[in-house]
């Protein structure tokens, strides 16, 4: 998924004071925070028009930002980032922005994702096999995310960035096609 540069600028600036040694603060915790203030403000179309609009007066927002913020239980930082989208009228960014600032915490924690997708249901054993696998291939801490496509008979498929690491029936078969069809 692609961000826009201003979505990645305030990301960015977020990863930067959450990786800081000062912050004291998880950047996986800060966005788990975020993303709880951001279903809120998605599951409300008061919340978002009371955020968005330009008649409610930028105090009115803090004051809203900051009781929501007290009720949901997030962190100083969380709050801080929360008013600057408010200040700057951003708010409606907020989804972009935690996507982006996913994405590039994971890089700069030295995170590597992989998309894994499997015939069936893999048991948690099962999981830690392949990203332990995936670590030893990549040389880089793995992020997971598995789902299951039924497409391929049996066996998996992961996606590390660009590179595809194709363990599938479907897979092999193909490549089997292949050979045939050259000879």
């Amino acid at each position: 998924m692609t961000h826009s540069a201003l979505a990645s600028r305030y990301a960015s600036a977020l990863v930067d004071v959450a990786t800081s040694p000062k912050a004291g603060v998880d950047p996986h915790h800060l966005l788990g925070e975020l993303r709880t203030f951001e279903q809120v403000y998605q599951s409300s179309a008061e919340l978002r028009n009371a955020l968005t609009t330009p008649s409610v007066p930028p105090a009115r927002k803090r004051a809203v930002v900051s009781r929501l913020g007290e009720l949901l239980k997030v962190s100083r930082i969380a709050r801080n980032f929360l008013f600057v989208l408010s200040d700057h009228r951003r708010m409606n960014m907020l989804a972009e922005v935690l996507e982006a600032f996913d994405l590039l915490s994971d890089e700069r924690l030295g995170f590597t994702r992989a998309e894994i997708s499997s015939a069936r249901d893999l048991d948690p054993h099962q999981r830690d096999a392949v990203a332990q696998q995936l670590e030893r291939l990549t040389g880089k801490k793995v992020r997971t995310r598995f789902s299951i496509d039924q497409d391929l008979i049996a066996g998996l498929l992961a996606r590390v960035g660009s590179t595809v690491y194709d363990g599938s029936v479907k897979g092999q078969l193909r490549a089997l096609g292949k050979r045939l069809e050259q000879e």
